[in-house]
């Protein structure tokens, strides 16, 4: 958990949209929560002051962004390398998916976010790991079968198999402990094979670097733990483009298609959500794709300056199933 001293954010304020510096006090600095109705956004703008150690890949994971965005976000590269006490700006906001009205949890594959809808009506969002494309993460409806705290792994023959080929050895069973890629949690779903955990490489958030399950930072997992039961419901989709209504404001999120399942262009997905929606006229197109074009993950307004007379709107969220735009 971060010092109070160590973080500022710019929350997001329903329906105005009012920005206000304050102090995080969250059990969890990456992840912010909101109200589900009405606000539609997670996370925020912040000043960030890096720590000894800090390295720009490890506070990409940390905040759920892409390295990529925050080294240009900040004048630097890539390989940059960081100083204690060097402030860098964090813009961390995104779409909660429409699939939170129907579902406790939704895990969004492309938006390498995890979604948890509480018991008091409160979203909370926790950047995650996802399966690399030699080895995606499935999509469907689940339930919460299994909560287990220092689980053992009972590697699975496929990973043995993968090891074996590698030249690796990889023992069968590994016990909870620092060397246990599953960390103290296990969160056991009802789809075969792959559940949310925990993980040793906290370096790994945000990024598809798993065999398929659900990677949470060690810092969030212990919250999320806490606040999912047995018989939870959830999700997981695959939507790299979100549009939503919060306030006076049209947000448009657009992911990079990293399972290559998408055929159309994020441009046109934005359009067709738009229309459908009747929100074509409250839109900067050249912002929006501009915000298609560079992918980057980040929720940004893209609201003409010039609106309907007496347009107003509701908080919404419009999504896509990515087969639905697909030959």
């Amino acid at each position: 958990m971060f010092s109070r001293a160590y973080f500022v954010m710019v929350c997001v304020v329903a329906l105005t949209l009012e920005v206000r510096a304050q102090e995080v006090q969250t059990p969890s600095a990456a992840s912010l929560t909101v109200q589900r109705e009405p606000d539609r956004l997670v996370g925020g703008v912040a000043d960030l002051v890096v720590r000894p150690r800090d390295t720009l890949r490890t506070i990409s994971a940390r905040f759920g962004l892409d390295v990529t965005t925050l080294a240009r976000e900040n004048g630097m590269r890539v390989d940059g390398r960081l100083t204690a006490g060097q402030v860098l700006r964090i813009d961390n906001r995104h779409i909660v998916p429409a699939a939170i009205d129907s579902a406790d949890l939704v895990v969004n594959v492309p938006q390498r976010m995890l979604f948890h809808l509480g018991a008091d009506s409160s979203t909370v969002g926790y950047p995650i790991a996802v399966g690399r494309p030699s080895w995606p993460t499935p999509t469907g409806e689940f339930r919460v079968m299994v909560l287990e705290r220092h689980p053992t792994w009972e590697v699975p023959r496929s990973i043995l198999e993968e090891s074996r080929r590698a030249g690796r050895i990889q023992a069968p069973v590994v016990p909870p402990g620092p060397n246990n890629p599953l960390g103290d949690f296990w969160i056991g779903l009802s789809l075969a094979g792959i559940g949310i955990h925990a993980t040793n490489a906290p370096a790994s958030i945000f990024r598809t670097a798993s065999h398929g399950c659900i990677r949470v930072h060690p810092d969030d997992i212990a919250q999320l733990f806490d606040r999912v039961e047995v018989g939870s419901s959830g999700r997981i989709i695959y939507e790299p483009v979100l549009l939503a209504v919060v306030g006076e404001d049209v947000y448009l999120e657009v992911h990079r298609d990293i399972y290559r399942r998408n055929v159309a262009k994020p441009q046109n997905v934005a359009r067709t959500l738009a229309a459908a929606a009747g929100l074509s006229e409250l839109i900067d197109w050249a912002a929006a794709d501009a915000v298609a074009a560079a992918a980057d993950g980040v929720a940004r307004s893209v609201t003409t300056s010039v609106r309907p007379v007496a347009q107003r709107t509701t908080p919404r969220v419009f999504s896509h199933v990515a087969e639905d735009f697909r030959h």
